[in-house]
């Protein structure tokens, strides 16, 4: 098993790994809208959270020698299912490919943040 780590996404905020890869699968950790330079979090809308969710996972797959295009599942929680179209928008400008998904509404998430994703992508190696 090798931990991924990439200073072009947020460092984990616990005691756990950004991703890990094993078995020609990486498995990132989830990820809330964290801008990496700064360690705060995004206070744009929902729209503007979820592409910089989008960018951790997409520094964090690069990272790791995968890529958008190779992820297979998502696990997708939202503060406000309201937020759910708005969120799909952006989503589907980054995951066109239309992987296995769920999504759900959650009661809180960490800093307070309107969104958390992660995922589960095949390793281009």
């Amino acid at each position: 098993m090798e931990k991924v780590y990439t200073p072009n996404a947020p460092a984990a905020i616990g005691p756990y790994s950004q991703a890990v890869c094993t078995g020609g699968m990486v498995y990132t950790s989830g990820q809330i809208p964290i801008v990496p330079a700064t360690g705060e979090l995004c206070t744009g809308d929902i729209k503007e959270q979820t592409k910089q969710v989008m960018e951790n996972l997409k520094a964090i797959l690069e990272a790791s020698g995968s890529g958008m295009d190779y992820i297979i599942k998502t696990t997708c929680l939202l503060a406000d299912i309201a937020d759910f179209a708005a969120f799909n928008e952006v989503y589907a400008a980054y995951i066109c490919h239309q992987p296995a998904r769920s999504c759900f509404a959650v009661k809180d998430l960490p800093k307070g943040a309107a969104l958390e994703v992660e995922v589960i992508a095949l390793s281009k190696n």
